[in-house]
């Protein structure tokens, strides 16, 4: 590698290509489901081309591989090319290879050199940008949660916990053991190994309350270092688990009976020109602002579902009383609330998001949460009054399923402007695409109680 080139890596990718030859360069784009797409390269090769091309109907691709229809229709529809530029700050190791590879997330610019406004990362960028024309900068720190599950080979059998190193099944109902955690502490060592790395910074690992679920916490940091983090995570995870025969998965619900896999997502706002959090004043009480921010959350969330809830298999986490609220209400301490305040002192005062599902693209899911609050603060509503009890209790206020949700999303004004028009049309397009391809799917609940009783 040439000197100027390796100068631009983060210092855990030069630590980890030091003194050894670079093979490989993964030239890298999340896709609308958060997918890696893109193009692996020689190193030699990526070291004198500053850019490459790739079509912009990758954003168009559902996650059955299938292409929604161009939102403009298919006249006017080209399928042109965008440039993919490296964005030498995301560099880094992918451990799991066999030989010394890089990966470098690029981003998207059309031919005028403009952000692409389709991809998903730069809709996270427009959303801050938004932010920060008003002095605000936000702040994020997500929660990953999902499971290690056994092999599953064929699809129309259900999934199950998986084998842990007492040759006993994991066990559900274990939140917070640590012997739990052990069963399948190998693949947990590997992913710290590989989080060093790669430069990741991992908060905290702890059993989750389903057989075989885990919980990653992330340091609070900037939304596209998180979202670009959890994107490699997601990856990184799967990767390790297959090295000690089981799957990891971030399905919203992969076992029945079993609770689902959430992106709890903290929000604060600093204000850029004194660093101070705007939820709180100087004598450290709550500000109208902070208020504000719930009420945007309470006003336009439900619009916003279609991203935190991407898939029809998301809708089986909003089951009342079964540890997913699916409400509106805020509160302090109190985690049956669709929005918590977490106890903090003043510096710290934030907003927890606990709607958004863990099979979310984390860039959209980020930006939907964002844009919420954004509007509060620009539309200075007053939220409803703290819940103190048991919201499961409450009424359910979100879409069940992915066509509501989609409708909703395409309803609200003033988030389709947040997000930008041209966005939500491509993503309406393809979630539509892929809930009419569910919709011919006929299930072994179907066959089993109406092919001879109806």
């Amino acid at each position: 590698m040439s000197g100027e080139w390796t100068e631009k890596l983060p210092e855990a990718a030069r630590d980890y290509v030091s003194g050894r030859r670079l093979d490989e360069v993964e030239c890298i784009v999340p896709d609308i489901a958060g997918v890696a797409r893109g193009k692996a390269m020689p190193a030699f090769k990526f070291e004198h081309q500053k850019s490459f091309f790739l079509p912009t109907s990758i954003f168009l691709q559902t996650i059955t591989g299938e292409w929604a229809d161009a939102p403009k229709g298919e006249d006017e529809y080209k399928e042109p090319d965008m440039t993919l530029v490296p964005d030498f700050t995301t560099a880094t190791a992918a451990p799991w290879t066999a030989d010394i590879t890089l990966q470098i997330i690029h981003d998207a610019l059309d031919q005028k050199g403009d952000p692409v406004p389709t991809a998903p990362r730069n809709v996270l960028k427009h959303v801050l940008g938004l932010y920060a024309a008003e002095g605000w900068r936000p702040v994020v720190a997500p929660e990953m949660e999902f499971f290690f599950v056994a092999p599953n080979l064929d699809p129309n059998m259900p999934v199950q916990p998986p084998m842990g190193r007492s040759g006993r099944r994991a066990a559900a109902k274990q939140a917070y053991s640590m012997s739990a955690v052990d069963e399948y502490g190998k693949v947990i060592d590997d992913i710290y190994d590989f989080a060093e790395a790669m430069g990741l910074e991992i908060d905290g690992i702890l059993q989750e309350g389903g057989a075989g679920q885990v919980e990653i916490n992330l340091a609070h940091g900037n939304p596209v270092d998180l979202a670009d983090h959890i994107f490699y995570f997601k990856r990184m995870i799967r990767e390790a688990a297959l090295r000690h025969q089981c799957f990891a998965t971030f399905m919203a619900k992969p076992i029945e009976g079993e609770p689902g896999s959430a992106m709890h997502i903290h929000h604060s706002v600093v204000d850029i020109a004194t660093g101070r959090n705007i939820f709180s004043d100087e004598q450290g009480r709550e500000t109208p602002a902070f208020l504000h921010f719930i009420a945007g959350m309470q006003t336009h969330l439900p619009a916003a579902v279609a991203l935190l809830a991407p898939y029809v298999n998301s809708y089986r986490r909003y089951v009342p009383d079964f540890a997913a609220p699916i409400n509106l209400e805020w509160g302090r301490d109190n985690r049956t609330t669709g929005l918590r305040v977490p106890i903090s002192g003043p510096e710290a005062r934030r907003v927890e998001n606990r709607l958004a599902g863990m099979d979310c693209n984390p860039y959209l899911g980020l930006a939907a949460s964002l844009a919420c609050g954004y509007l509060g603060l620009k539309e200075g509503k007053a939220p409803r009054p703290e819940c103190t009890v048991n919201a499961y209790m409450g009424a359910d206020e979100l879409p069940l399923n992915l066509s509501d949700a989609i409708d909703l999303l395409e309803e609200d004004a003033a988030l389709v402007e947040v997000l930008g028009p041209d966005f939500v049309a491509l993503y309406a397009s393809v979630k539509r695409h892929e809930y009419k391809e569910f919709q011919q799917v006929i299930s072994p609940w179907e066959r089993e109680h109406l092919l001879l009783n109806v």
